[in-house]
C-alpha cells in the first residue's frame, strides 16, 4: 500500500491545523492563560475538518466550519464572553495597549494570517457572511458595481467612534464595548440582508460595506495558499466566473487578477470546473 498518498492528499488540513496549533501553544506560554491553548485549537480543528470534509466531497464542509467558527465567537467570546471581537473592539483594546482579546485575533485572522490564507476568514469564520450565506442569492445575479469605497468610510467611522470616547473619557467604556457590539451586529445583518436583496448578491455586504476588508485586502495578495488554474486542462467555458460570489477572475493565475484579494477560498470554482482544472 501507497502510504504517502493519503498524507498528500490530506497535507492541507494538518499544515493548518499545525499552524494553529503553533500560535494556540505560543500564545498559551506566553501569555499563561490556558484560554488561548483552547480558543485557537478549537479554531484549528473546526477549520482542518472543514478541509477533511470538502477533500471527501461533502457539499456543505464551508458552512460546517462557517457555522462551527462563527457561532464560537457570535454566542460563545461576544454574547457569554462580552467581548468585542467587532472592529471596535480592536481599535478599543489597541488604543489601551492591551494584547489581548480583539487584538490578538485581528493580528492572527485579518492581519497577518492573510498571508498564509488570504481570505479564508470571510469564507469560513464570519459570523456576519454565516447568516448572510443563507440567503437565496448564492450567485451575484448582477454586475458588481464600484461601491468599494463605502468600506473606508465605515473603517474611519469606526475609528473615529473609538477615539472619541478616549478623547472625551467615556465612563465604563468595556460594558459600551459591550453594547456597541451588540448594536454593530443587528446593524451589520440589518444592512447585509437588506444590500442581498436589493443587489441580488448575498455577499454586496462583504464588496461595498464591511470595514474588516481594509485589514485582510493588502495582505491577502501576498496569500501563500491561493487558486490557480492549470491552463492546459482549462476550456474557457465561464463556468468559475458564473458561480464566483467574489467576481474572482480565478482563469488569471497573477496576483494582479480581477478582484483578486477578494477570493475567499470558497471553493465554488473548483466544484464547478468541468476539467479539474482549479
Amino acid at each position: 500500500m501507497n502510504t504517502r498518498n493519503p498524507l498528500k492528499k490530506y497535507g492541507m488540513p494538518i499544515l493548518l491545523f499545525a499552524a494553529f496549533e503553533a500560535v494556540a501553544v505560543a500564545l498559551w506560554l506566553t501569555k499563561d492563560n490556558p484560554f488561548y491553548l483552547w480558543n485557537f485549537s478549537y479554531i484549528g480543528c473546526s477549520v482542518a475538518l472543514g478541509l477533511f470534509l470538502f477533500i471527501r466531497g461533502s457539499r456543505h464542509a464551508r458552512r460546517v466550519v462557517q457555522f462551527l467558527v462563527g457561532t464560537y465567537m457570535l454566542v460563545y467570546l461576544g454574547l457569554i464572553c462580552n467581548e468585542n471581537m467587532q472592529i471596535e473592539g480592536f481599535w478599543y483594546y489597541l488604543f489601551t495597549g492591551v494584547f489581548e482579546a480583539a487584538t490578538i485575533h485581528y493580528a492572527v485572522a485579518k492581519i497577518f494570517g492573510p498571508l498564509l490564507f488570504g481570505r479564508g476568514w470571510c469564507g469560513y469564520a464570519c459570523w456576519t457572511a454565516m447568516v448572510l450565506d443563507l440567503l437565496p442569492f448564492k450567485i451575484p445575479q448582477r454586475p458588481r458595481r464600484k461601491l468599494g469605497f463605502i468600506r473606508y468610510l465605515v473603517f474611519a467611522a469606526s475609528l473615529a467612534f473609538v477615539l472619541c470616547l478616549f478623547l472625551f473619557h467615556a465612563r465604563h467604556m468595556e460594558r459600551i464595548m459591550f453594547w456597541s457590539f451588540l448594536a454593530g451586529n443587528l446593524l451589520y445583518y440589518g444592512v447585509g440582508i437588506a444590500l442581498a436583496y436589493a443587489f441580488r448578491d448575498n455577499r454586496a455586504f462583504c464588496k461595498y460595506i464591511c470595514p474588516v476588508t481594509v485589514f485582510l485586502k493588502p495582505m491577502s495578495y501576498f496569500s501563500l495558499l491561493r487558486i490557480r488554474c492549470d491552463g492546459e486542462k482549462c476550456v474557457s467555458c465561464g463556468k468559475c466566473r458564473q458561480v464566483c460570489p467574489m467576481d474572482v477572475d480565478v482563469t488569471d493565475n497573477s496576483r494582479r487578477r480581477a478582484n483578486g484579494t477578494e477570493c475567499i477560498l470558497c471553493m465554488e470554482c473548483v466544484k464547478a470546473c468541468p476539467k479539474k482544472a482549479l
